[in-house]
């Protein structure tokens, strides 16, 4: 099975709440969804002067705000929430494996 590590930072100057992080991860998820909507074109907007290079380094630019975002949330269900994020973790790669979108 491959893997794709990325840590990111828990964020130290925030008080996230769960309502507000999630809130936080609609907002970020919009702005992918922008990018990779108006930049390429699908929007009906016409956009001019950006290569496919500048629209796929926003595009991971964005996707980076929504994984940012979703990691602060993991750490706001720990926190506050005492969930075991490592065992729910677990029960997500079992339920890909029983859908059939992973095998070992």
């Amino acid at each position: 099975m491959e893997h794709k590590v990325i840590a990111l930072p828990k964020l130290n100057q925030l008080e996230p709440s769960l309502e507000s992080t999630a809130l936080k991860l609609m907002e970020e998820a919009g702005e992918l969804a922008q990018a990779i909507g108006k930049f390429r074109g699908l929007s009906g907007e016409h956009i001019v002067g950006y290569s496919e290079d500048e629209v796929m380094y926003m595009i991971s630019q964005e996707l980076l705000d929504v994984a940012q975002t979703a990691v602060s949330m993991m750490y706001v269900l720990e926190e506050q929430y005492q969930v075991d994020i490592g065992k729910a973790l677990d029960k997500h790669i079992q339920k890909l494996i029983d859908k059939g979108y992973l095998s070992y």
